[in-house]
Protein backbone atom coordinates (compact mmCIF):
# COMPACT_ATOMS: atom_id res chain seq x y z
CA UNK A 1 0.00 0.00 0.00
CA UNK A 2 1.32 3.43 -0.84
CA UNK A 3 1.97 6.02 1.81
CA UNK A 4 -0.42 8.92 1.81
CA UNK A 5 -3.40 7.01 0.38
CA UNK A 6 -5.88 6.18 3.13
CA UNK A 7 -7.18 2.60 3.35
CA UNK A 8 -10.81 2.10 2.34
CA UNK A 9 -13.39 1.88 5.15
CA UNK A 10 -14.52 -1.62 6.21
CA UNK A 11 -17.72 -2.95 4.59
CA UNK A 12 -21.01 -2.42 6.45
CA UNK A 13 -21.59 -4.96 9.20
CA UNK A 14 -17.88 -5.75 9.57
CA UNK A 15 -16.92 -6.75 13.11
CA UNK A 16 -13.19 -6.67 13.80
CA UNK A 17 -11.74 -9.82 15.37
CA UNK A 18 -11.17 -9.86 19.13
CA UNK A 19 -7.61 -9.27 20.24
CA UNK A 20 -5.98 -12.25 21.93
CA UNK A 21 -6.41 -12.38 25.71
CA UNK A 22 -3.45 -11.42 27.93
CA UNK A 23 -1.03 -14.20 28.78
CA UNK A 24 -2.46 -16.72 31.28
CA UNK A 25 -6.09 -15.76 30.70
CA UNK A 26 -8.67 -17.29 28.41
CA UNK A 27 -11.71 -16.02 26.56
CA UNK A 28 -14.90 -15.94 28.62
CA UNK A 29 -17.01 -19.01 27.91
CA UNK A 30 -20.57 -18.44 26.70
CA UNK A 31 -23.22 -19.32 29.27
CA UNK A 32 -25.68 -22.03 28.21
CA UNK A 33 -29.19 -20.75 27.61
CA UNK A 34 -31.85 -22.22 29.93
CA UNK A 35 -34.12 -24.77 28.27
CA UNK A 36 -37.66 -23.59 27.67
CA UNK A 37 -40.50 -25.88 28.63
CA UNK A 38 -43.53 -25.98 26.39
CA UNK A 39 -46.73 -26.84 28.21
CA UNK A 40 -49.74 -27.54 26.05
CA UNK A 41 -53.12 -27.30 27.72
CA UNK A 42 -56.16 -28.79 26.10
CA UNK A 43 -58.59 -25.95 26.58
CA UNK A 44 -62.32 -26.46 26.69
CA UNK A 45 -62.27 -29.85 25.00
CA UNK A 46 -65.15 -31.90 26.36
CA UNK A 47 -64.60 -35.60 25.87
CA UNK A 48 -67.59 -37.89 25.60
CA UNK A 49 -67.92 -41.64 25.35
CA UNK A 50 -67.31 -41.54 21.58
CA UNK A 51 -64.06 -40.93 19.70
CA UNK A 52 -63.25 -37.26 19.05
CA UNK A 53 -61.75 -35.78 15.86
CA UNK A 54 -59.04 -33.30 16.85
CA UNK A 55 -55.40 -32.27 16.52
CA UNK A 56 -53.16 -33.93 19.11
CA UNK A 57 -51.49 -31.24 21.25
CA UNK A 58 -48.39 -33.41 21.69
CA UNK A 59 -47.55 -34.73 18.19
CA UNK A 60 -49.76 -32.24 16.24
CA UNK A 61 -51.31 -35.03 14.14
CA UNK A 62 -54.92 -34.81 12.98
CA UNK A 63 -56.52 -37.82 14.70
CA UNK A 64 -59.61 -39.60 15.94
CA UNK A 65 -58.98 -40.38 19.59
CA UNK A 66 -58.67 -43.97 20.78
CA UNK A 67 -61.18 -44.59 23.59
CA UNK A 68 -60.40 -47.17 26.25
CA UNK A 69 -62.82 -48.13 29.00
CA UNK A 70 -61.43 -48.73 32.47
CA UNK A 71 -62.92 -49.45 35.84
CA UNK A 72 -62.81 -46.62 38.34
CA UNK A 73 -63.82 -45.89 41.94
CA UNK A 74 -67.51 -45.79 40.96
CA UNK A 75 -67.25 -49.29 39.47
CA UNK A 76 -65.60 -50.71 42.58
CA UNK A 77 -68.10 -48.96 44.87
CA UNK A 78 -71.11 -50.47 43.06
CA UNK A 79 -69.51 -53.92 43.20
CA UNK A 80 -68.83 -53.51 46.94
CA UNK A 81 -72.42 -52.41 47.60
CA UNK A 82 -73.79 -55.41 45.70
CA UNK A 83 -71.52 -57.64 47.75
CA UNK A 84 -72.57 -55.96 51.02
CA UNK A 85 -76.27 -56.44 50.26
CA UNK A 86 -75.75 -60.13 49.46
CA UNK A 87 -76.10 -60.01 45.69
CA UNK A 88 -72.98 -62.13 45.14
CA UNK A 89 -73.94 -63.25 41.67
CA UNK A 90 -74.37 -59.59 40.52
CA UNK A 91 -70.94 -58.35 41.70
CA UNK A 92 -69.34 -58.59 38.18
CA UNK A 93 -72.17 -56.56 36.59
CA UNK A 94 -70.71 -53.05 37.23
CA UNK A 95 -67.57 -54.14 35.36
CA UNK A 96 -69.73 -54.86 32.28
CA UNK A 97 -72.07 -51.85 32.44
CA UNK A 98 -70.83 -49.02 30.21
CA UNK A 99 -72.06 -46.21 32.48
CA UNK A 100 -70.00 -47.56 35.42
CA UNK A 101 -66.73 -47.46 33.48
CA UNK A 102 -64.59 -44.42 32.67
CA UNK A 103 -63.75 -43.61 29.04
CA UNK A 104 -60.18 -42.40 28.59
CA UNK A 105 -59.07 -40.78 25.32
CA UNK A 106 -55.59 -41.41 23.88
CA UNK A 107 -53.79 -40.27 20.72
CA UNK A 108 -53.38 -43.27 18.38
CA UNK A 109 -50.23 -41.73 16.84
CA UNK A 110 -48.15 -40.99 19.98
CA UNK A 111 -50.22 -42.82 22.67
CA UNK A 112 -50.48 -39.65 24.79
CA UNK A 113 -53.30 -39.41 27.31
CA UNK A 114 -55.66 -36.62 26.20
CA UNK A 115 -58.51 -36.69 28.69
CA UNK A 116 -61.41 -38.54 30.20
CA UNK A 117 -65.12 -38.43 29.47
CA UNK A 118 -67.05 -36.59 32.15
CA UNK A 119 -70.07 -38.64 33.23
Amino acid sequence: MEKGIPSPPPPPGFIPPMPPPPYGESFPQPQPQPQQQHVIVIGNTQFGSESQHLTCPYCHALINTRVETESNMKTHLFALLLCAFGFWCCVPCPYCIDSCLSKKHYCPACNAYLGEASN
